[in-house]
C-alpha cells in the first residue's frame, strides 16, 4: 500500500508541474495586461514602464521561474487590478465554491444512487424506462438553461426562494439543484450498469438462495462492489463539477472563485488567474489522489 501511495504522489507532482507550465503559457493568450489596465491613449513610454514594473518585459523562462518558485511558497504576486495578494483574493472566495461543489455532489448522489439501484433491480420495467429517460433528459439540458428556469419559476414566479445571494440555507437550494442535476444523470447510469453487472454474479444469486431480503442483497452484497467504479468516476467528475460551478456561480451571482476567475480573465489579471487555476487544479488532483487511495484500500487487486 505504501508503494502504491508513493507512486500516486509522484504522479501528482508530475501533473502539477505540467499544470503550472500550461497555466503560465495560456495566461499570455489573454493578451497584454497594459492594453486592458491602461487608457487606450496611453503613450508607449507609459506602457513600457508598466510592463517593466510588472516584470512583463523579462524573458518567458525568467517569468516562469519566478512564477513557479513563488507558487511553491504560496506567493502568486499581486493582483494588477485590486492591488492585493492574488492568493488572498482567491482564498477568500474558495469556501463558497467548495461549499457549492460539495452541496451539488451530495444532491447528485442522493438522486443518482437510489434511482440507479432501483433501475437495475427493476431492469426492463417501467421504472427502469422512466429512470433512463430522466437520465437522458438530464444530460441533454444545459446547466445555464436549467439554472435560469429554476430562477424564473421558484424565485420570480412563486417567490419561494431567493434568486441570488450567499449565507443562508435558502441561497443554496437553487444553485445546488442546478449543479447537482449536472452530475446526477451520468452517475445514475453508471450505478445502474454496475449494479446490473454485479447482480448477475454467482455470489449474489447465492445470497438470494439463502433467503436474504432484497434490501440486504442489494446494499449488503451488491452495492458495495458496484460502488468501486462509481467512486473512481466521481473523482473525475469532481473536476467537471468545478467547471460547472463557473456557469452556476455566474447565473446565481454566487461569490465563488470560479466566476471571479472569469472576470479576472476579462481584466487580464494574470496573477489572480494563475493562482485560481493552480489551486483549483491542485484541489482536483488531491481529490483524485484520495479516490485512488480509497479504491486501492477497498480493492487490493488494484494495488498490484
Amino acid at each position: 500500500m505504501r508503494q502504491y501511495v508513493l507512486g500516486r504522489l509522484v504522479q501528482l507532482v508530475v501533473v502539477m508541474i505540467g499544470i503550472s507550465v500550461i497555466t503560465f503559457c495560456l495566461t499570455f493568450v489573454l493578451g497584454d495586461p497594459s492594453a486592458v489596465l491602461l487608457p487606450m491613449d496611453a503613450p508607449a513610454e507609459t506602457r513600457a514602464l508598466f510592463r517593466k514594473e510588472m516584470g512583463l518585459d523579462r524573458p518567458l523562462y525568467e517569468q516562469y521561474a519566478k512564477f513557479a518558485s513563488g507558487a511553491i511558497m504560496g506567493d502568486f504576486g499581486e493582483s494588477f487590478v485590486m492591488k492585493k495578494s492574488a492568493l488572498s483574493l482567491v482564498s477568500e472566495r474558495l469556501p463558497a465554491t467548495y461549499q457549492l461543489a460539495l452541496a451539488g455532489l451530495a444532491f447528485g448522489l442522493l438522486v443518482a444512487v437510489p434511482l440507479g439501484v432501483l433501475a437495475a433491480y427493476r431492469r426492463g420495467s417501467w421504472i427502469d424506462n422512466v429512470c433512463t429517460m430522466l437520465a437522458v433528459a438530464g444530460q441533454a439540458i444545459p446547466i445555464y438553461w436549467l439554472g435560469l428556469m429554476l430562477m424564473i419559476v421558484f424565485a420570480v414566479q412563486l417567490r419561494w426562494l431567493p434568486a441570488s445571494g450567499y449565507g443562508e440555507w435558502s441561497n443554496f437550494v437553487l444553485p445546488t439543484v442546478s449543479l447537482g442535476a449536472f452530475l446526477a444523470p451520468i452517475t445514475m447510469r453508471l450505478v445502474r450498469s454496475s449494479m446490473i453487472d454485479v447482480l448477475s454474479q454467482d455470489y449474489v444469486r447465492t445470497a438470494r438462495a439463502k433467503g436474504l431480503a432484497g434490501a440486504a442483497v442489494l446494499f449488503g452484497h451488491a452495492f458495495k462492489n458496484a460502488a468501486l467504479p462509481v467512486i473512481a468516476v466521481l473523482g473525475l467528475q469532481f473536476g467537471q463539477l468545478l467547471g460547472g460551478a463557473v456557469v452556476t456561480e455566474t447565473v446565481f451571482s454566487w461569490p465563488g472563485v470560479a466566476s471571479f476567475t472569469v472576470s479576472s480573465i476579462a481584466n487580464g489579471d494574470y496573477p489572480v488567474v494563475q493562482a485560481a487555476v493552480v489551486i483549483l487544479a491542485a484541489t482536483i488532483c488531491i481529490v483524485n489522489l484520495s479516490v485512488d487511495v480509497l479504491i486501492g484500500y477497498l480493492d487490493p487487486r488494484i494495488r498490484q
